[in-house]
């Protein structure tokens, strides 16, 4: 009898000072986040996840300025180039149905290229990884162009680079950031499968990750059922100051509706339930999800730092943070920036950990922040062995 009573009391202690752990952690959390947002103003949700137990969920501010309607849990904010992990894993499925080869160069796919050499040495691992050297001539903010890339989707917006004559540089010899590859890589998408790469994504990652309320960018802007974004940063001159919020995003903010770089939009529970469908191995196999969190090392590279990309994820902590740390340990992540919209999407592997924050305008130092959240998960022993 006495063991068992041992036993209830050492049960009841543990209970008790994890209570206390994520009391600690959720009031340090809270302080973090109240500095950053007001109730009145455009804000965001913030998700912490550690295992199959949220730990943290807190919404702030408004959706939208007019309605004054707030932002919850459920809001669906988009996520900008987190966007592109969903398109680099609709490849990565037709790659496990044999429908492709991550080894086939851009000209099989598309052999309108104007310089056919160009387009046979950059493959679908090149693209993927942010290391094709295909130049971005979309010219998108010059006054000429801008009303036209306010409405191009994504074909108009990888058209421009069918003309390169030359490449930055020789694919997989250095990693450059590239929007319009993507566009490319949802047409392939939508040319293996004869049908919207939208609706690919839908069925084959949504439905069975159960992302109900999430929504793809085609053409047009979804209108209801979403969070506005928004921004309060002019230029008078050579001046710069902040004043009165207003909206950007589709319709203000060009290449909006290119949605292969950044179309999907999700509520931060959306997010999680991604997560644990790519954990779950739902519409990939590990193999595949291993291979794709894990750097991809291209021939040639010239770059004296190493690569810190597989396909659509990035790893590491210098790069996320931009500062140094001393938290030694593996992220999994990508962040998003569209219009007036933010993102970040962090997995720690090691630790079962998941971050996600989306935001409806821009923040004060964005990366700070996130690094902020990690340090209060560190002081609260989440990232110890």
């Amino acid at each position: 009898m006495k063991y068992i009573l041992l036993f209830a009391i050492c049960i009841i202690v543990i209970s008790c000072a994890d209570k206390a752990t994520n009391d600690n952690l959720e009031s340090q959390l809270n302080i973090l986040f109240e500095e950053e947002f007001s109730q009145d103003e455009p804000g965001g949700s913030i998700l912490v996840k550690k295992g199959d137990k949220i730990a943290y969920l807190k919404s702030y501010g408004l959706a939208d300025l007019t309605t004054k309607e707030k932002i919850t849990e459920n809001t669906i904010f988009n996520t900008g180039s987190i966007s592109k992990t969903f398109v680099a894993n609709g490849i990565l499925i037709l790659n496990e149905r044999d429908s492709l080869s991550l080894d086939d160069n851009l000209y099989k796919h598309f052999n309108d290229f104007k310089n056919k050499t160009l387009a046979e040495k950059v493959t679908i691992k090149h693209m993927l990884s942010h290391t094709s050297g295909l130049p971005d001539l979309r010219n998108a903010w010059d006054k000429e162009n801008f009303d036209f890339y306010l409405t191009a989707k994504d074909k108009e917006n990888f058209d421009p680079l069918k003309q390169a004559d030359s490449l930055n540089f020789e694919p997989g010899a250095k990693f450059e950031y590239s929007n319009p590859s993507y566009n490319g890589l949802a047409l392939i998408i939508e040319q293996l499968t004869n049908e919207p790469w939208q609706r690919f994504i839908e069925n084959n990652i949504f439905k069975p990750s159960g992302m109900q309320h999430s929504k793809i960018t085609n053409g047009s802007y979804p209108e209801s059922g979403v969070a506005h974004a928004y921004d309060n940063y002019y230029e008078k001159g050579d001046s710069i100051y902040y004043g009165a919020y207003y909206e950007y995003d589709y319709g203000e903010f060009t290449t909006f509706a290119a949605a292969g770089n950044g179309g999907i939009w999700a509520s931060v529970l959306d997010l999680a339930k991604y997560e644990e469908s790519i954990q779950n191995n739902v519409f990939l196999s590990k193999e595949m999800t291993n291979e794709s969190r894990t750097v991809f090392h291209p021939k040639g590279w010239s770059e004296t730092t190493a690569p810190y990309i597989g396909y659509g994820w990035f790893t590491g902590e210098h790069t996320l943070f931009e500062v140094q740390s001393d938290f030694n340990i593996d992220f999994i992540y990508h962040t998003g920036s569209q219009g007036g919209f933010r993102a970040f999407f962090v997995k720690i592997p090691e630790k079962d950990i998941l971050l996600v924050g989306l935001f409806n305008r821009p923040l004060t130092d964005f990366r700070k922040l996130l690094f902020d959240t990690t340090t209060i998960l560190e002081k609260n022993n989440w990232l110890e062995d």
